[in-house]
């Protein structure tokens, strides 16, 4: 790789994580900007408009986010409105002014997306930057929509050996025409985990305890997917692990989230005072190194590529060790768990974020020769 890339950290979107968004591309490009590349930051606005965006406005933006003040409809932030098109140069993209496109602002090596959640991590974005024949950054489309589809997602890790937790699914119309709804949930025990299938950070799911209304917990999924995942709550440690590859994807150390109230919700994971992750966590090396095995089993099971964060399950009173699920854009703010991990095994931040760049580069060239790493990255 160059020593200097021209790179488009992309951020924001119409989906419900675009403060989580804002939160991670401001901790992006500055690493990157360490790194010694030429970042350019690319809002999306909520109605789908892209701006090119000031890190001062971007950091103003984090700012009233972390102060838990409201949030505009549209991404509080200045920029000219852009679009882009293929560049100059193969394999570049370029930024040009949405109302006269002859005019260029930047001409791009590479995009990172930091794009969490739908329109984000599910392949919409990945598809276009494919259409444009720019390199970019993280799983392809295929990976990126079984990640994001927690549905899809946990029959493809099944398929390969990989054990998640007790669970059933079903659609909107299902659940309608249920004579008892509480049916479609026989066989699980509670507490039970409601989740959009669709959705990241935390947002829309519900524990439901003894004694609790799964029918409120169910409407509240609804508010974000047609389709709902019912998981069994799981009594054990929070652990995660961070895969960082391509051909041949690494684990690093593994963390550990303790929080209060009984799981990591939205607020906690991303604006919450306090630290509530341990790394490394304290664990026997051989569940470490069980961990640390399955979540490259996990990633391989999607056909993933560049980064993904695999969250965990462990009971320890049965030593069973279950995935929870796989995130492939993981969070990169200050309280993320991704970038954690690998500086506990030794890669910091800008280095995790330089390599990215760099295993970008290496699958687009792939492709352009023929090649398909990693299956369908």
């Amino acid at each position: 790789m160059r020593a200097t890339v021209r790179i488009g950290v992309l951020f924001g979107g119409p989906s419900a994580e675009h403060e989580v968004s804002c939160a991670s591309a401001l901790g992006v490009a500055r690493a990157l900007a360490e790194r010694g590349h030429h970042v350019v930051a690319l809002g999306i606005t909520r109605t789908a408009g892209l701006r090119m965006v000031p890190e001062p406005a971007l950091t103003r933006h984090l700012t009233t986010v972390a102060a838990g003040r409201a949030i505009d409809d549209r991404l509080p932030v200045t920029g000219p409105a852009v679009e882009l098109r293929r560049g100059a140069g193969a394999g570049t993209v370029a930024v040009s002014a949405a109302d006269a496109p002859a005019t260029v602002h930047a001409e791009l090596d590479v995009v990172f997306p930091v794009l969490h959640g739908p329109y984000g991590e599910d392949g919409v974005v990945q598809g276009l930057l494919e259409s444009l024949g720019v390199p970019y950054v993280g799983c392809g489309i295929l990976a990126s929509a079984v990640g994001m589809d927690k549905v899809a997602m946990k029959r493809a890790l099944r398929a390969e050996g990989v054990p998640t937790t007790p669970h059933v699914w079903f659609d909107e119309p299902a659940w309608r025409a249920a004579e008892d709804p509480e049916k479609l949930v026989v066989g699980l025990r509670r507490p039970l985990f409601v989740k959009p299938a669709r959705m990241g950070s935390s947002i829309g799911i519900s524990r439901v305890a003894e004694g609790d209304d799964l029918a409120a917990a169910v409407e509240e999924a609804f508010r974000h997917d047609h389709v709902v995942l019912v998981e069994q709550g799981v009594t054990g440690r929070e652990l995660e692990c961070g895969v960082l590859g391509g051909w041949r994807p690494e684990a690093s150390a593994v963390g550990e989230v303790r929080v209060a109230g009984g799981w990591f919700d939205y607020r906690q994971k991303y604006f919450g005072d306090a630290d509530p992750m341990i790394v490394p966590a304290s664990l026997p090396d051989e569940v470490t190194e069980r961990i640390r095995e399955l979540s490259v089993r996990a990633f391989t099971a999607i056909g993933g590529w560049g980064l993904a964060r695999v969250d965990f399950l462990h009971d320890e009173a049965t030593g069973d060790l279950f995935v929870n699920e796989l995130n492939t854009l993981p969070g990169f703010t200050a309280h993320s768990m991704y970038p954690k991990v690998w500086a506990a095994s030794g890669l910091a931040y800008p280095e995790v974020v330089d390599r990215l760049v760099a295993l970008a580069f290496t699958r687009h060239a792939a492709r352009q020769s023929g090649a398909h790493p990693g299956g369908t990255p």
